[in-house]
């Protein structure tokens, strides 16, 4: 009589192999994917071998192996699984079931759970005993690894010669390149030095003019004749371009300028001007504005011929009054001439919003201004070397280094200042490069024998994919399977691992009593760096978002009820909340009782404040609306709903591993996870039901992202372990759902 087999699966897909691997034994096979269907089969068919699926939705499979065992105790069982169970695993081992078959479904699996269920079967005769399963047979060796070994050598001679082609063209010559841009970093420097220090000449030089005796009067009784008098020698000796004495009218009394193409005493004068009145920098002196900086203030102002780069003070007279105020300028022309013939750089001045102001490169054509985005990126990058643009002029290409204008210690930004030069990329034969080149050739020809050595190596070792197998059952997973590919002794090698990994899988339900000693995200991010050696689980000091959740006066109610009550319960509220986390990129810390500890932004990977923030806000709001159904559930049925208080806070943590070699713990520690156990405490005084709070370090996370969310402020509260007060606020909803 042939012998009939029943699969119970519930995927087609799935079953096919089995099926297959089936037929091939010379079994009949009939197919359910319902446990009753499965039942009435039994009844009506003369059954010899069940194939059953562990992951069927209902605790019906449990009831069906019951009745196989007690009515049917001839019928041999092998139990499928698409991932490891291990509660299902065990209760099916109650049973006296052993001989579970996981996912990938191959025929090599197939065949050796077979043969593992027919060799306890004694009631078919012929069939052979437990112990003397036939030997595998390995492939045969068609492509051998000496040949393997050769055409890496072949490939690497062949790259060598067009390694050295390459090196003699190309490496034989010295490029100033790098040279080249250092020398504009450095003009940059020095013209931005030569800013500060011209700023601080003009103002000895207003010193000496304020300072001097009877102007005050002369200004007061607007003498201009007499001011001419005092300070045009002082003027002469100091050879400025602009000097202008202003009464606290904004009125010009006296104003020199020194013509282009005039000797050094050659100065026009004039009054009454009132084209300073306007300028913030001048208004700030006549209104005897001082600062930590002083009383003396600089800015730009535009002349008839031109823009000037002017300092402002303030006049006193011998009492101690506000006169007026003298302003010592520098024409900008003559400014970036004077920084040109002592950086031997082109210099150009641009406005805030990138016009040009004067410059030395743009004199025989159009003005070439910077486009608003890159002034804006010049003015966000302040502080560091610059932002740097290529130009073309006069058919000769530029290299332009582009900082910010700064004016009064850096307090003030006039504008942007271009340091260009020409783009002169000089070669040159040299001893040291002869040298290079040899050198270089000596490392290829050593790096060959390097890699045909490694080659050689890696081949007679298992493939990659066997290395990251193995590291794979290195940290306890035997649910791989590496599928073996080829004819030569590699392939012998897979099949030997795979065996390997049969027999650990049978040791691998007691790791799993024990418990997993690293999460999953923990678990990948070894995986990514074992490879790399960039393994990082030490301690590491960063910014994150913590949450913390707990239900309210939980203690009483689990003393009203029996512990299975209080799993099944606890179960189904973390069941609602964990998902909520993990969707949001979350990593569940610790289950500690009622409360659920999270954190966002580090693992698998450091993330920005605010993605962190915004994530764990969303989760939260998630979390929320799930407690609400979950309750409406309880209720319904008679429980005392779960009151839920979640506290959210951003700030510095200690994320790492703690424990030993053994057993080790990824967590996070610190003054942020104390601050959102103190936040989260605050929810049992402000809401009478469930609510979510956030703080003010949180908010602020969020920067312009604040604005998707309902947030509305509560206020500040002590709390344990702070001195400060906390500003709290309750997370009411997302903005788009208020809308709606």
């Amino acid at each position: 009589m042939k012998r009939q087999a029943l699969i119970v699966q519930t995927e087609s897909a799935s079953a096919q192999s089995l099926v297959n691997s089936l037929k091939r034994r010379g079994y009949e096979v009939l197919y359910a994917t319902q446990i009753d269907e499965a039942e009435s089969l039994l009844v009506d068919k003369h059954i010899n071998l069940v194939v059953l699926d562990l992951q069927h939705d209902s605790q019906d499979w449990q009831l069906f192996l019951k009745k196989v065992k007690l009515n049917y105790p001839q019928i041999r069982v092998i139990l499928t699984s698409s991932y490891p169970d291990l509660q299902r695993e065990m209760l099916a081992q109650e049973l006296g079931y052993t001989i579970v078959l996981r996912q990938p479904f191959s025929r090599r699996w197939v065949d050796l759970a077979l043969k593992r269920a027919e060799q306890s079967d004694q009631i078919e005769p012929g069939l052979e005993k437990l112990g003397k399963e036939e030997p595998v047979n390995p492939p045969l060796v068609r492509f051998p690894v000496q040949l393997k070994i050769t055409l890496p050598y072949l490939l690497l001679a062949i790259l060598f010669a067009l390694a050295t082609a390459y090196i003699i063209s190309q490496v034989v010559f010295d490029s100033v390149q790098d040279r080249y841009f250092n020398q504009l970093v450095a003009s940059s420097k020095q013209g931005s030095d030569w800013m500060v220090r011209e700023e601080d000449r003009l103002l000895s030089s207003l010193r000496l003019i304020a300072n001097n005796q009877g102007i005050s009067e002369a200004l007061g009784q607007n003498d201009a004749e007499r001011l001419q008098s005092l300070i045009l020698p002082l003027v002469i000796s100091t050879n400025e371009d602009a000097i202008d004495i202003i009464d606290l009218n904004g009125v010009s009394q006296l104003s020199l300028r020194k013509e282009a193409g005039m000797s050094a005493s050659g100065y026009t004068f004039s009054s009454g001007t009132t084209l300073f009145q306007s300028l913030p920098f001048l208004r700030k002196v006549l209104n005897g504005i001082n600062d930590t900086l002083g009383d003396k203030y600089a800015g730009l102002a535009q002349l008839p011929d031109g823009k000037y780069l002017y300092v402002s003070g303030p006049i006193y007279s011998p009492e101690g009054n506000l006169s007026g105020a003298i302003l010592v300028g520098k024409s900008l022309k003559n400014l970036i001439h004077a920084i040109q013939n002592d950086i031997m750089a082109n210099v150009s001045l641009y406005d805030p919003q990138g016009e040009v102001f004067v410059s030395t490169i743009f004199t025989n054509g159009p003005n070439q201004p910077l486009t608003p985005e890159l002034a804006a990126r010049a003015f966000s990058s302040q502080g560091q070397t610059g932002i740097s643009r290529e130009l073309t002029v006069d058919s000769v290409n530029y290299t332009e280094l582009i900082s910010v204008w700064e004016a009064r210690s850096g307090q003030i930004d006039l504008g942007l200042i271009g340091i260009s030069l020409p783009q002169a990329y000089l070669v040159s034969t040299s001893r040291v490069t002869r040298i290079q080149v040899f050198v270089l050739s000596l490392v290829a020809i050593l790096l060959i024998v390097v890699i045909g050595v490694s080659v050689a190596n890696l081949i007679t070792r298992p493939l990659l994919r066997l290395v990251a197998a193995s590291t794979e059952v290195a940290k306890g997973n035997l649910d791989i399977k590496v599928e073996s590919k080829g004819n030569d002794e590699v392939a012998v090698l897979t099949h030997a691992f795979n065996s390997m990994v049969a027999g650990l899988q049978e040791g691998s339900i007691y790791r799993d009593l024990l418990g997993r000693s690293v999460s999953p995200e923990v678990r990948e991010q070894l995986r990514q760096t074992f490879s790399s050696g960039n393994l990082r689980l030490e301690g590491q000091e960063t910014a994150a978002t913590v949450m913390l959740a707990d239900i309210r006066d939980f203690t009483a109610m689990a003393e009203k009820s029996d512990p299975t009550t209080i799993f099944d319960w606890l179960n189904e509220y973390f069941g609602v909340l964990l998902p909520a986390i993990i969707d949001n990129n979350g990593v569940v810390n610790k289950l500690d009782g009622d409360a659920v500890l999270a954190f966002f932004g580090i693992l698998p990977k450091f993330l920005e404040p605010q993605i962190s923030a915004y994530q764990a806000c969303r989760s939260a709001l998630q979390m929320d609306e799930a407690v609400s159904r979950l309750n409406e559930n309880r209720t319904a049925r008679g429980d005392l709903p779960f009151i839920t208080g979640i506290g959210i806070h951003t700030g510095v943590v200690m994320a790492g591993r703690l424990g030993t070699h053994d057993r080790i713990h990824y967590t996070i520690i610190g003054d942020t996870v104390n601050t959102t156990q103190r936040v989260e405490g605050l929810t049992r005084e402000i809401f009478s039901k469930n609510g979510v709070l956030i703080s003010q370090a949180t908010l602020d996370a969020l920067g312009d992202r604040k604005n998707e969310f309902v947030v509305k402020p509560i206020g500040q509260y002590n709390v344990k372990g702070k001195e400060e007060k906390i500003m709290v606020y309750h997370l009411a909803a997302l903005a788009s759902e208020l809308q709606s």
